[in-house]
This record gives C-alpha cells, structure tokens and sequence, in this order.
C-alpha cells in the first residue's frame, strides 16, 4: 500500500526547494565555469612558453598531434557524456551505473588508443610528417586516462557534487601549465610537453577520483539499453554539433580562400570561447538538476527550473550586442593591430555563439524530458544543411557569407530547440521578456558604436555598459528580489534545502513518481 500525502503539502515542499534548487545550480554552475576558465590564461601562458621554447617546427609538430588525440577524446567521451549525467542522476543508487559507465568510458578510451598507435605512422605520412608517429604513439596513452577522468567528472556532474567537479578541472589545467614548464626546463621538448598533458590527466583523474569512487570489479544490475537509448542519439548529435561548430572555416578554406583570410576568420571564431565556456559549465549542471527534480517526483519544480534557465540565457543577448558593437576595439586589443579586419566576422559570429548557448541549454531540457530521439533529429540535419547553405554563401559572400550563414543556421536551430521544449514541457519564454530584451540589445548595439575606445578605456566601457545591463533588468522585472537574494547568497552562503536530508514529503512525492514509472 503507498503512502498517501496532501498535495498542498507537496506544493508547499516543492515551492520550499525551489531557491536551494536555483541556488545550486547557480553557485556550481560558476565554479565550473571560473574552473573551466582557467584554459584561458593558462592556455596563453603555455603557448607562449612552447613557442620560444621549441620552436615554430617543433611547436607546429607539439600542435598538430594534440589536436589529433583531443578530436579523438572527444568523439570518445561525447559517447556516453550527457547519458552518464542523466543515468546518474536517475538513479536511487549512482553506484552500479557509476561502475558500468566508467568500464565503458575505458574500453573505449583503451580501443581509440590502440587504433591511433597502430594508425600513427600512416597519419604521419598523410600529413607529412613522418617524425609525428612518434609524438602519436607516445600521445595515444593519454586517451584512456582522460576517458577515465571524464568518467569519473561526469559522475560528479550527475552526483550534484559541483565543487569537487570545478576542483578537478582546475587541477588539471594548473597541472597542465607546470608540467609543461618544468619538463621542457628539463629538456624533454615536444616529449616533455606530451608527458605533461598525460600526467594533468592523471592528477585530473586522481583528484575526480578522489570525490566519487563507482567501483571498479563485480557485476551491476543495471538495464544496458537505457544507456544505449541515450548514447547513440546523444553521442551522433554531439559529432554534428561539434562538425559544425568549424565546418564553416573548413570549407571557406576548400573554397579557395586565402590563407591570411581563414587566419583572420578562425581568430574571431576563437574569440566567441565566452559562450562556449558558459555553456560547457551550465548545460550539464542543469541537465544533472532537472533530472534530480524529475526523480524526487517534482515536476512542477523541474519546468520553473527550465523556464528559469531559458530566460537566463535570453538575458545574455545584451552582453553579444556589446561585443559585436565594441568588436574593432576588442580584435585589436587581443589580437594586435594585424587581425583588426577579423572585427567585421567578430561581430557577427558573437550572435552564432550565444545563439548555440541557447540551443545547449534547450537540448539539456530536452534530455532531461527523455526525449534523446529529439535531440538526434534537431542536430542531425545540421551539417548536410550547413554544407549547402556555405557553398552558396562563400560564393557569393566570401567570409562574411560564410559568417552570416552560420550565424542564421544557429538561430534557427535555436528556435526549433525551443519549439522542441515548448512541445515536451510547454516551457517557452516570454515574448514581452524577449521584446524588451532585443530592443535593449539594440541600444547597448547602438552606444558601443558610438563610444569608442581602445586599450584601457574599452576594458573601461566594457565594464560600464556591461555593469548597466542588470540595473535595466533589475528596474524592468526581469531581475526580480528573488533573483537578488539568491546571488546574495552565493557571496554569504547558508544553509539550503538542497543541502539538507529529504523530508518526508519529498520523500513521498519521489515514491510516488517512481511506483507511477513502474506502473
């Protein structure tokens, strides 16, 4: 006989969540995303540290291999990523699918390793350097400890365990960056830098591991299609999001663009990283807390949490407006005098960006919903699409076509993702919300055009302008107390009710929901 409970009394407990819940997710959102953000500086100190130590051969050489060996981490850990995400977060128990998800992220971490150290030395006759074999082979052993790593950081994600995933992705990119510097000191060159990319692997895994420990030996009774169900959709719409994500610079290139060109094309496309960062800290977080709240048997609590999330990344649009207005200024200050004709694709591929933020977003809803089939016809006819739409483009455009082209593919993907949620939740945001935030994009557009400013005066501007987008907000409703009240609490913490043990209301709701699954 199940329990029976009020419903008010479940209204009142989901409506008491609903802060810890948003709360959460916020403050680990942030972590992830300042940990995540630490490639940046630490990325810059390290090229700059390769390139006089080794070399442009060398440094060229270093590149070229790590490219190859992140492509295939990708391909490998994108498998099962957001799948572990929603599989651990389902679940009353983490541990069985923790110890078979963390198999599969090492068998196929251990067979693209084989495969490369058995395929280096024909990839390095096919791009002609035949002394990268080596580099490849030696590489090749970091694939299945950053399968591990990952494994063990998705566990995380899925656990709620925000902090302690932000902690191990910083110790990976400071490791990263000491390694680098003392092996080459010790004059290990190129084999000094890879050894230093494994060993931030280690300590990267070591620190994951450290926070979540799914075993590793015995048999798990866990239903092996559910994993398969979100995999192989998720895994296929991973490889044509990410296919996409360069597919414009690759063909402007087959096109015949020149090389100074796609130099000044790929560089504006390397300075959109912002929503790209933010997406890779926000979309698994929600994921893994919507799934949570789908589990306790709040439903309700789930849909205001994705309402709560399309809205927030609506409320970016401003930010893009300000970087597309300032983008000479911003071009010339990252990039030097050299790439100031890049500001003109900055400027319009900074809308692409934010654009994709959104459609991250709307897939982790999606996924949280279970519709994994969706997300898979969403993405799949991207590239067939994208494929066309820049043949004709560049044709016609050049590198702006091919700017503008992606830039339209993603806010129509935007807007199918959204119509997708709407479908499956009936989350949508609010047109008098959107009306008041694409008009106010448009005068932040307008007043960084006509504010110029360079060197100090920009960061300047940047932070005046950027300082008065949540004042708007704030005096239009769209920033309300709550809101306020939250971020305060991130500054001065205190105890949540995500913190705390489930009540027995929560408890009962869950129950509830899961004898209805059953049934």
């Amino acid at each position: 006989m199940s329990a029976s409970i009020d419903p008010s009394d479940a209204v009142a407990a989901s409506s008491s969540r609903g802060p810890g819940v948003r709360r959460q997710m916020v403050d680990g959102s942030l972590r992830i995303l300042i940990a995540e953000g630490l490639i940046l500086p630490t990325g810059l100190i390290t090229a700059a540290f390769l390139t006089r130590h080794l070399g442009p051969s060398k440094y060229g050489l270093f590149t070229l291999a790590s490219i190859v060996v992140l492509w295939i981490e990708f391909f490998v850990t994108s498998a099962f990523s957001r799948a572990a995400i929603k599989l651990i977060g389902d679940a009353e128990d983490w541990r069985p699918w923790g110890g078979t998800l963390v198999r599969f992220y090492l068998l196929a971490g251990v067979l693209a390793a084989v495969l490369l150290w058995l395929g280096s030395g024909e990839l390095g006759r096919l791009l002609g350097e035949p002394a990268m074999a080596g580099y490849l082979r030696l590489f090749a052993l970091d694939i299945p400890i950053f399968s591990l790593a990952t494994a063990h950081r998705d566990i995380l994600v899925g656990m709620r365990r925000y902090r302690e995933r932000a902690l191990a992705s910083a110790v990976r990119w400071i490791a990263r960056l000491v390694l680098i510097v003392v092996l080459i000191w010790a004059g290990l060159s190129v084999r000094g830098a890879i050894w230093a990319m494994i060993g931030a692997s280690i300590l990267d895994f070591a620190a994951a591991r450290f926070y979540a420990r799914p075993p590793l030996w015995g048999r798990f009774p866990v239903r092996l299609q559910r994993l398969w169900d979100y995999a192989l959709p998720l895994f296929l719409s991973g490889v044509a999001m990410r296919l996409f994500d360069k597919l414009d610079l690759f063909v402007l290139k087959v096109r015949g663009a020149s090389a100074a060109t796609v130099g000044l094309y790929g560089a504006a496309q390397n300075l959109t990283v912002v929503p790209a960062l933010i997406g890779t800290a926000f979309a698994p977080v929600l994921l893994s807390a919507l799934t949570h709240t789908m589990r306790d048997g709040e439903q309700d609590l789930a849909r205001e949490v994705a309402q709560d999330a399309v809205k927030f990344t609506i409320l970016l649009l401003p930010f893009a407006a300000l970087i597309a207005g300032s983008s000479p200024a911003i071009a010339t200050l990252v990039l030097g005098q050299a790439f100031a004709p890049a500001a003109p694709f900055l400027a319009i591929l900074i809308f692409a960006g934010f654009a994709r933020l959104m459609v991250s977003v709307s897939l982790s809803i999606l996924i949280a919903a279970e519709r994994p089939g969706w997300v898979l016809w969403l993405t799949a006819p991207v590239v067939p699409l994208a494929v066309a739409a820049y043949v004709a483009a560049i044709l016609y455009g050049g590198a702006r076509g091919a700017a503008l082209t992606t830039t339209t593919l993603s806010v129509l993907l935007t807007f199918f993702s959204l119509v997708a949620v709407y479908l499956a939740w009936k989350v949508r945001p609010s047109p008098a919300s959107m009306a008041r935030t694409a008009l106010f994009s448009a005068i932040i557009y307008a007043v960084a055009l006509a504010w110029p400013a360079t060197g100090i005066m920009l960061l300047i501007k940047l932070a005046v302008i950027g300082g008065i987008v949540p004042v708007v907000y704030y005096v239009s409703g769209d920033i309300g107390r709550d809101e306020i009240a939250m971020l305060r609490s991130l500054v001065r913490p205190k105890a949540s009710p995500t913190d705390e043990k489930p009540s027995a209301t929560r408890k009962t709701v869950g129950m509830g929901a899961i004898e209805r699954v059953r049934g």
